[in-house]
């Protein structure tokens, strides 16, 4: 029952996240009309609020509230914000809007891994067994959102926050059922305010490798949201062009009573025009597929050559989004969508899984609070920036209107980016000298 419990929590944290994070992109360029540099600083705020915000609650659940309940509190200041984003009507007000969110959000990602793993080990589980097959039914609330906001055809309406909401709040009352997970005082007092914040582990700058890995972490961290963030907007403005132009839905009875290969590429290339979030979402199929192979290739090849592969999938992941098209070119679509799984898991949970071994247990905690403010923090607020000032100024035809078809040079926006991701991995290579040693095979048999 427990582990059911744990279950839907994980389900519905990210079933929130899904239901807007891959569809905002196309609701703000199709719908709005708003700017792209606009809408990098919107991307920005998931950054911003992981800079300091999880810190911040763990330092109170640690001392002063029971993690579940302020698990709920946040989820249900969510809610009312998200209910509040159909509302604005001013890309500037928006981004206060947005920061709100994620202000509100970012650390229930973390409350909830706090919550589970006190449950689990109250119960007698062994953590590392157990959670992980409770973790995948986060990424399969973010697909089932994902779905849902796609085949309503709400990707380019603001009834995808009133979905996200609408979970918001009832993952925040769900949250005071959860089992408790009182403050631990002892272990807060054995903590420094700098230890918690991550501060301690500066001083891993003075590993010369370990401050090319952080350093790289922070510029792979800038590419993590860019195909989150304009990958269903950049499918729908296919529907601007012929062959594609004002595409109808799919009529479902008519593909079922005519099943053939004919009927199924044109249910394909239908998806991915006027369900482009559903196309998108096999990159999260593929996330949850190569979690599974990062033990094989980090014992067998190392940190190095795993975060090598993953900045090149990052090359292929931009690359074939560049040269795809939701008609013969779908399959560099699909691919590019397989890809992401290594090109995101290779970097992010490999990454993790460096510094957990390379750092010492007195600062490891500070040590992966590092990483992930690299990463999600500053990473991740430059890559925004950056991409949607570029995107606009180099990218984006000038004095756009109705009578322009599609406004953005996506071919060289997606080639930009790859371009990006190679030189990066250009330049790990002969900068990061960490060595492996390939663990000895375990021998059998006699003499």
């Amino acid at each position: 029952m427990l582990k059911f419990r744990l279950t839907v929590m994980n389900f519905l944290q990210f079933y929130i996240w899904g239901a807007w994070l891959l569809t905002i992109g196309a609701w703000w360029f199709q719908t709005r009309h708003w700017s792209g540099t606009s809408f990098g600083a919107i991307f920005s705020t998931m950054g911003i609020a992981s800079l300091f915000m999880p810190s911040i609650a763990g330092i109170i659940a640690d001392k002063w509230i029971n993690a579940e309940r302020l698990y709920g509190v946040l989820q249900i200041m969510g809610a009312i914000v998200l209910f509040c984003v159909p509302l604005v009507q001013d890309p500037e007000l928006m981004f206060w809007v947005m920061l709100l969110n994620m202000l509100f959000y970012m650390p229930t990602i973390s409350l909830s891994i706090t919550v589970a793993y006190n449950a689990l080990k109250g119960e007698g589980y062994d953590v590392v067994k157990t959670y992980p097959p409770i973790r995948v039914w986060g990424t399969i609330g973010f697909i089932a959102a994902t779905w849902t906001v796609s085949l309503l055809h709400f990707e380019t309406s603001p009834m995808q926050f009133r979905i996200a909401a609408a979970a918001s709040l009832m993952l925040g009352i769900y949250a005071f059922t959860l089992p408790r997970c009182p403050p631990k005082l002892i272990a807060s007092r054995s903590r420094t305010l700098a230890d918690r914040l991550g501060l301690t582990a500066f001083v891993l700058f003075k590993n010369r490798n370990m401050a090319v890995f952080f350093i790289f972490a922070m510029l792979l961290g800038a590419a993590l949201q860019l195909t989150n963030a304009y990958g269903d907007t950049f499918l729908h403005d296919f529907n601007k062009l012929a062959p594609y132009k004002d595409m109808a839905p799919i009529d479902w009875h008519t593909f079922f009573a005519s099943l053939n290969l004919h009927s199924f590429q044109e249910l394909a290339t239908r998806l991915a025009v006027t369900h482009p979030a559903i196309i998108i979402s096999i990159s999260q199929f593929s996330e949850t597929a190569f979690i599974l192979t990062i033990p094989f290739f980090l014992k067998r090849f190392g940190i190095k050559a795993v975060m090598t592969m993953s900045m090149l999938a990052w090359v292929l992941r931009f690359g074939l989004f560049g040269l795809g098209d939701p008609g013969g070119g779908l399959w560099m679509i699909v691919l590019s969508c397989i890809i992401y799984g290594m090109a995101f898991d290779f970097f992010n949970i490999s990454g993790s899984l460096y510094v957990e071994g390379q750092t010492d247990a007195k600062i490891r905690a500070s040590a992966q609070g590092l990483f992930m403010f690299m990463t999600n923090g500053v990473g991740a607020v430059l890559g925004s920036l950056v991409a949607g000032w570029a995107i606009d100024t180099f990218f984006t035809a000038p004095n756009c209107n109705e009578a322009v078809a599609v406004c953005k040079d996506w071919p060289a926006i997606w080639m930009s980016f790859a371009a990006y991701a190679l030189i990066m991995a250009l330049l790990f290579v002969p900068l990061f000298r960490h060595r492996h040693v390939r663990e000895p095979a375990v021998q059998t048999g006699g003499a």
